[in-house]
């Protein structure tokens, strides 16, 4: 139980069993110069009337998507959610529900998992995968982690056109391992195959890619396996706009040994970067290292079937000296939400929308191309993500904003060699009115 000090008397006696005299003690290794010397300005608490009041217009600054066209992407995807996800995980059994520690009793949550795990399977071409992750950028570290774990190397290489953020949060978890994180440049919107040759060595532990990369283009998985195989080091694919398994070759089938992505476009919605929803899939024979959990299925003695904690490689559940990582829940109603999505659109359905996604975008693609000033950057093929220039982009969003248009992302931010360039999305969301409305306002700019 946690003693809070409310009244003077429970402070007094608070001090007196620390043996200090003021609560200034407690701090006294803080340097002066940063304490506080008056009272922060915070305004009188608010009645219910007012602070419903007081939300309701700060919500009203928010744009809302149901009011304004989006064609920004770079990790967070506005894709159609069908009104069944939200019906079904608003049920009680499912948004409360937590870790399965009793699995005899959480057969439900354990059968959506075990389909969650099943789905992302097929998906990506693979073998087996965990109870999903936190979210595509940590999976990504985990698999990391996992190559380390496996080869006993310590070097990484990674592309620089994989996420920006997912690269930083890759380098975060290196620095906890001492691993050696070496990127690769690029060319053409892709990674450069003859500076990852250079760049592989005996030393490498896994070569890191995302596809379709950040810049939207599709990478050279082939040619990047047999590099990556040839030096004895593992193959890792990031997917971080997952519909495009809709359209696209597995990375399974070009000898991927771990693929890590982030499951948001499966019917989870953009809400402000959160919650995510990271998956993991590997090989059958690297099944024991992979983090989080496994949930399988077997059958008890009447034959009737049942869903089990197969594998938990956290330290809190086996000896830490054979724990593969301390990561503890999974995103379980993120992927529930995941697995209503596949199971709802289907085969056909999924590749519908990853269909209706790349024509928007290549669509959106020539149409912007012709507008005075822009202009194409890469000639490599891309999915629903493709890159323009235009001599002054910062501009750009401020006026299409004004229009009701959230525009694309300034890819100076991330890559300062790429100034004045912008990266535009379009899902099977963006209507074609939509997309030549966002071109006239392009021409108008002067």
């Amino acid at each position: 139980m946690r003693f809070v000090p409310n009244t003077d008397q429970d402070r007094k006696e608070m001090l007196e069993f620390l043996g200090i005299k003021s609560i200034k003690e407690l701090f006294k290794n803080i340097p002066e110069e940063l304490l506080l010397k008056k009272n922060l300005k915070i305004p009188k608490g608010l009645s219910e009337i007012e602070l419903v009041k007081e939300m309701r217009l700060l919500s009203e600054k928010n744009a809302d998507l149901e009011h304004y066209s989006c064609f920004l992407g770079a990790g967070a995807y506005h894709h159609f959610i069908p009104s069944i996800i939200p019906h079904l995980i608003g049920r009680s059994e499912f948004y409360t529900s937590y870790t399965p520690y009793q699995p005899e009793a959480s057969q439900g949550l354990l059968q959506t998992i075990y389909e969650f795990q099943t789905l992302i399977c097929e998906l990506t071409g693979m073998n087996v995968a965990n109870a999903s992750m936190y979210d595509g950028a940590s999976a990504l570290a985990e698999a990391m982690i996992m190559a380390f774990h496996i080869t006993g190397r310590e070097e990484i290489i990674i592309s620089r056109t994989i996420h920006p953020e997912y690269r930083e949060v890759v380098g975060t978890y290196a620095r906890t391992k001492d691993l050696k994180i070496i990127e690769v440049g690029y060319e053409n919107g892709i990674t450069s195959l003859e500076a990852l040759k250079e760049k592989v060595s005996n030393k490498t532990a896994a070569v890191l890619i995302q596809n379709p990369n950040f810049f939207g283009s599709l990478e050279n998985l082939k040619e990047i396996e047999e590099i990556t195989h040839k030096n004895k080091s593992l193959f890792i694919v990031a997917i971080v706009e997952p519909t495009s398994l809709g359209l696209l070759k597995p990375p399974g089938e070009f000898g991927a040994d771990i693929v890590v992505g982030e499951g948001q476009s499966f019917g989870n919605p953009i809400s402000f970067g959160g919650p995510y929803l990271g998956f993991m899939v590997t090989k059958d024979k690297y099944m024991r290292k992979l983090p989080g959990r496994l949930v399988g299925v077997t059958t008890d003695s009447k034959g009737r079937r049942g869903y089990i904690l197969t594998l938990q490689t956290r330290e809190q559940h086996i000896r830490r000296e054979r724990a593969t990582s301390n990561i503890c829940t999974n995103e379980a109603l993120c992927a529930l939400a995941a697995t209503i999505y596949l199971v709802s659109l289907g085969k056909e359905g999924l590749r519908k929308a990853a269909e209706l996604s790349t024509q928007k975008a290549h669509y959106a693609f020539e149409r912007i191309k012709g507008v005075e000033g822009f202009g194409g950057v890469f000639s490599s093929p891309f999915y629903n993500e493709f890159v323009v220039k235009y001599k002054n982009a910062k501009k750009i969003n401020q006026i299409l904003l004004k229009e009701k248009i959230i525009g694309p992302l300034e890819l100076e931010r991330y890559y300062p060699e790429l100034k004045n360039h912008l990266l535009f999305c379009a899902t099977e969301m963006n209507s074609r009115e939509e997309i030549d409305r966002l071109v006239n306002t392009l021409k108008e700019i002067k």
